[in-house]
């Protein structure tokens, strides 16, 4: 079985500005670093379509939809929120993005892929039902989510996520849903200031103190992820991967390492093969140091192309 890549030119025309951390050299370094290594011809490659309305009403309001577009400038650079902003070309990459958890769903559940990767921005799991923020728009995990619980051929998905930053959209989108789980290792406390004392049946929480590393992370994803995991045998994994927990981004304290990402994604492999047919979408979230992030991805592909 093979591993698809699913990207699209627009995902590097969105830009929000010279000094922002979330730029489009992210995608070049990635891609560069695959066609290096030696890695990018095992890969399926496919161009993403954009998310259609429907797909992205799954999980987003109309109202907030058209919000968007209404924002959406002619020329230049304007921000929804101080680390959000968007030029003429961003809500049409936002798109694609969505639409590339979507691609790739479609391929993995019609079997012409064992599992995908959405190299794609902007991100996604910081926007929230009814709102932008934290680089996001769309929930690109989201909709592919709904996407596949839409299609009938899965009634239960689990949604991990590694990037350092807690996936508050993702949670606020699904929580107390019976048919997602949601587990998320974060910082903490750290962006978006997550509460902790929130509870949410099918949530499952990790926060990791600054200042650690590996060790630490694999706990939480032992004892905390694993565990809900088995009970809850997902029928498709979705995983937003997110590396800018990497020791060497400063965007972060912790001290992951490829290694650590490696590890994560051969358990959630091994998972996915009991529970899920070895089903496993997953979709890019941060990562800003540019070596750091392509030397990630490429350990994070190696395992799924296993």
């Amino acid at each position: 079985m093979h591993t698809a890549y699913i990207s699209h030119p627009l995902c590097r025309e969105h830009d929000a500005g010279p000094w922002h951390p979330e730029a489009p050299a992210r995608l070049a370094a990635i891609e560069d670093h695959l066609i290096a290594t030696g890695l990018d011809p095992l890969l399926r490659h496919y161009e993403a379509p954009q998310a259609t309305r429907e797909q992205l009403l799954r999980v987003h309001d109309a109202a907030y939809l058209d919000a968007l577009d209404l924002r959406s400038p002619e020329h230049g650079v304007i921000h929804v929120d101080p680390d959000t902003a968007m030029n003429p070309l961003t809500l049409e990459a936002a798109r694609h993005a969505a639409g590339a958890a979507v691609r790739a769903v479609d391929l993995v559940l019609a079997g012409e892929v064992q599992n995908a990767f959405c190299g794609v921005r902007p991100p996604g799991h910081h926007a929230e039902r009814r709102r932008a923020m934290g680089f996001c728009f769309y929930n690109n995990v989201a909709v592919g989510a709904a996407h596949a619980l839409a299609s009938g051929q899965v009634q239960r998905v689990a949604i991990v996520d590694f990037d350092v930053h807690h996936g508050n959209g993702t949670e606020e989108i699904f929580h107390h849903s019976e048919q997602v789980l949601f587990c998320s290792s974060f910082q903490h406390p750290f962006y978006p200031y997550t509460d902790l004392n929130f509870r949410a049946p099918n949530v499952v929480h990790a926060p990791i103190p600054a200042g650690l590393g590996g060790e630490a992370f694999r706990v939480a994803v032992d004892e905390a992820w694993l565990p809900a995991l088995a009970r809850f045998a997902p029928q498709m994994l979705f995983i937003s991967a997110g590396f800018d927990g990497h020791r060497d981004d400063e965007m972060s304290q912790l001290c992951l390492t490829e290694d650590d990402y490696a590890w994560a994604t051969r358990v959630l492999h091994a998972l996915a093969a009991e529970h899920a047919d070895g089903r496993i979408v997953s979709v890019l979230e941060g990562g800003y140091d540019l070596p750091a992030l392509a030397r990630s991805v490429r350990a994070h592909l190696d395992v799924l192309l296993s």
